[in-house]
């Protein structure tokens, strides 16, 4: 019996490692139960154990990035009551529209009906920079180590006005310390121009995530060759789950390639009619598709699944 404790130490050691490499990614921070990029969705996300909390970039008129999910304003903020006159022609107001000093007389709202009710509280817009503060501030007083995941939206909407995004953000980056391939970050882009801008023309060496979504248009990114091409400027995709869920080989491809695979999003309160339960679709993504992490609204149960494996 002696004799084994050794090998059966090994083996449960090997065990915790296999897991400690899935993460668990929270999704606009824990936006299942407050409204998504808020500092307090991103120290709820911290609370319940992420290992990532994402935070969406846009950039305002005067050039700060500020934490949105969207080039525009409406659907997550009340914008339109603040200033009723300035949507565009097209009927949305648009962050690079306005200064930092007017995004800190809006508020963040609830997008989606049936979670946090809008009004009940008052939330305010963060920048990155306090978002990355909030993360750091959070690592220090826990002594837990979380990442940032930070996603450049649209960046050729930004350049049409005047809004570079992939230099500045680079310098925030290195400002808080986020230097070289073993930063504790993940920078995530779906258009791959300025993942590859970054990683060749800037130098930049900070692990990178090609977002893939289920549209037919970027099926050439998950073809063998696509996936070879991706590797050479990145260090893993994002793709759409459905992507994963119809061509389960993806993951052994990606793989194959160098790549890891972080799909979103999975929802507690959206779980695909498949699954029987939350726990259920959890299982298939980590288990049987072998993910290396995902992104969800509900960090906390995706912790809990991973620590009773």
């Amino acid at each position: 019996m002696n004799r084994m404790m050794p090998f059966l130490a090994v083996l449960f050691l090997l065990s915790l490692a296999a897991h400690a490499q899935q993460v668990v990614i929270a999704h606009r921070g824990a936006s299942g139960f407050v409204p998504e990029h808020t500092l307090v969705a991103y120290a709820a996300a911290h609370a319940l154990g992420a290992d990532y909390i994402e935070q969406d970039l846009v950039r305002t008129k005067d050039g700060a990035f500020i934490c949105r999910h969207d080039i525009h304003l409406d659907d997550t903020t009340n914008v339109a009551e603040v200033f009723p006159d300035r949507a565009r022609a097209d009927g949305r107001w648009y962050a690079a529209d306005f200064t930092l000093a007017e995004i800190r007389t809006m508020r963040a709202v609830e997008r989606l009906p049936n979670r946090f009710p809008k009004g009940a509280a008052s939330f305010q817009i963060p920048t990155f920079e306090e978002a990355i503060e909030l993360v750091q501030g959070m690592n220090k007083t826990t002594g837990r180590e979380a990442g940032i995941y930070p996603e450049l939206k649209d960046p050729v909407f930004h350049r049409k006005e005047g809004l570079e995004m992939e230099g500045a953000f680079l310098e925030i980056c290195a400002k808080y310390g986020y230097k070289g391939p073993g930063a504790n970050i993940f920078v995530q882009c779906f258009d791959p121009g300025p993942l590859k801008k970054m990683r060749q023309e800037l130098g930049s060496e900070l692990p990178q995530i090609q977002l893939i979504s289920d549209s037919s248009i970027q099926n050439t990114l998950v073809a063998d060759e696509g996936l070879k091409a991706i590797a050479e400027y990145a260090n893993g995709i994002g793709p759409d789950r459905r992507r994963v869920e119809k061509d389960p080989d993806l993951v052994k491809r990606a793989h194959a390639a160098g790549l890891k695979v972080h799909p979103y999003t999975l929802r507690r309160d959206l779980v695909a009619p498949k699954y029987g339960s939350f726990e259920e679709e959890l299982r298939a993504f980590y288990v049987d598709f072998g993910v290396d992490g995902l992104f969800t609204d509900y960090p906390g149960d995706a912790v809990r699944f991973l620590s009773a494996r």
